[in-house]
Order: C-alpha cells, then structure tokens, then sequence
C-alpha cells in the first residue's frame, strides 16, 4: 500500500516583493485561526490599513535573507522532503505544502489523490490553532471535494516526541562544541496572542514542555523561555524575547545563545528576527556576545526523527 506524506510549513511568499507580500499577507492575515477577529472589522483594518503599508516592510526584511534559491523557508523545506523520501523509500510518496503561498495544501493533496493512505506532519513542533489547527482546516477543505477519500492520519504534534528532542540536543552540544558554552541559554519560540491560551491553546504549555526536557537532557540550569514575532498592541505570551535579552544585558549576562525550536527550517523569524535584529537589541543594551544556534532544517538527526515520528 503507497502512503502519501503531506509535509507542511507556514508558508512564504513568491518573491522579496511588495507585490508578493500582499498576496502572501492578505491570506495569512485572513485566516480566522489567526486573527480570530470580526470578520467585517478586520477585513477593512486589513485591507485598509496593514496591506498597504506592511507589505512594502515586509519585502525589505525578505530580501535580507532572500537567497539564490529563493526563500530560505521554502529552500531548506524542499531538500527536507527530498531527504525523507530517500530515507522512507519507495512505499511512500512525501509532498511538500506549504500552509499559505506556494506549493498549496491544495496542490500537494492533488499530487497524492492515488495514494491509499495519507499522513499529513506539519513541521510544527507544537500544536496551536493558528498553526497545526489551520493547517487541517486546509486539509479539511480539501478533501471534503473529494469523491473517495483516503485514509487519513493527522499529526498535530510532536513536542516531547525523544526521537524530535534528542536532535534539539545534539543539535545545541554540537553548537557548543565548537563554540563554547554561553552564560544563558534563550529557548524562543514563536508567540500567540495571550487570549488564545487563555482559550484553551496548549502550545505555551507545549513550549515550556519542549525546552525544559532539552535542558534536562544538556543538564543546565541557567536558560530560559521567551516568545517573539508579536504583532500588534494586544498582549501575547511573556516574556517577549526582546524585553529579555534587554534585562539578560543589564544583569551583567555577558553571553547570550538563542535556539528556536519551535522553527524546523530557518526563516524570517530566525535568520533576521533572532540574528539580526534581537543580536543588535542584545549588544546595544550592553552584552558582549550574541549566538543563534541554527535550527534543525535537514541535518541527519532532524531527518531520522522524523522517519520515526511518521513511522
């Protein structure tokens, strides 16, 4: 029996363009999972104000990172894909989609419409509505056209899975091993509105969870959590990365690394967000040095995690 894998990230636009952002904003931002906001409210605060002024922004962060195989994202994703197909062989058939943007959920499915059986992983670590919960919404939308649907398996999270938290300490270890070890660690995830947990959304818990099993397994006590990527002038999940590193260089923290485990391929949010913009916050408020530990994207042991999660 041929198994369809349908791998999933967030997304990314076409281009490092203003044009491209829009498009890409436009169907992010609207997705109700999101925002989770009056339709008819937040359609003219989209439409009215944010898509005319954040694409632009936008567009000028993405051609920071923008490389000659186009975002790094959906670069990192595509060899992610090649390589799990080489490890699970010819009994599977993996596909990649990205959640908004290109390839589409809806293109990836259309690839595997033959398939019998169907495994969909997003590559979030965590769970939270906004992510994995859209993710199968899109599914959802999908396959409910179809006449014969296949069977179907979900994975909505693999946050404690060892295989996903034993690459996260290899990953740190090897880091360290050539680097050195830093007076505190920052484990960042990417942050939610507050109310949303406040609702029921497990992924703080499921943030927490991830970062204390990793320090267990590096047997250190001086890290942290902290969120980042917030996004207008509610209150999302504290502490902000930014406010930390802030207080971390004014307590007389010298070193500072950061590891993103929430991402599994670097992105916008890592490689510019984290090692660009936090590094400066970190060095201007007095630190002395800034270190991002890369994320997994498809080294080996991030590969055979997940060849077993999916197994």
């Amino acid at each position: 029996m041929l198994t369809g894998i349908l791998l999933v990230n967030l997304g990314t636009p076409d281009a490092p363009t203003a044009k491209a952002l829009r498009r890409y904003l436009a169907e992010f931002l609207w997705d109700i999972r999101v925002t989770e906001l009056p339709r008819v409210f937040w359609w003219f605060a989209l439409h009215g104000v944010i898509l005319r002024i954040r694409p632009a922004r936008s567009a000028r962060l993405y051609e920071k990172v923008w490389t000659e195989n186009g975002s790094p994202l959906l670069s990192i994703s595509k060899v992610q894909a090649q390589a799990l197909q080489k490890k699970l062989g010819e009994e599977f058939k993996v596909v990649l989609a990205m959640r908004y943007g290109n390839p589409s959920i809806a293109s990836g499915l259309e690839k595997l419409r033959n398939v019998e059986r169907i495994i969909v992983l997003p590559l979030y670590p965590q769970y939270s509505g906004t992510t994995a919960g859209s993710s199968f919404d899109a599914v959802a939308d999908v396959l409910k056209t179809w006449r014969v649907v296949p069977d179907l398996r979900f994975i909505a999270d693999y946050h404690d899975n060892s295989a996903y938290i034993n690459a996260l300490i290899a990953q740190i270890k090897s880091y360290w091993n050539q680097h050195g070890i830093p007076d505190k660690l920052l484990f960042s995830f990417h942050g939610i509105p507050q109310r949303f947990v406040n609702a029921g959304d497990p992924y703080a818990d499921q943030c927490h969870k991830t970062a204390k099993l990793v320090a267990l397994g590096l047997d250190i006590e001086n890290w942290n959590v902290v969120f980042q990527s917030r996004f207008g002038r509610e209150k999302w999940l504290e502490p902000y990365a930014d406010h930390k590193l802030i207080t971390l260089a004014k307590d007389g923290i010298k070193r500072v690394d950061v590891v993103c485990p929430g991402f599994s391929a670097d992105c916008l949010e890592t490689l510019d967000e984290i090692n660009r913009e936090n590094r400066e916050i970190f060095l201007e408020a007095g630190g002395e040095e800034f270190h991002y530990i890369p994320a997994l994207n498809y080294n080996d042991e991030h590969i055979e995690a997940l060849v077993k999660i999916l197994k």
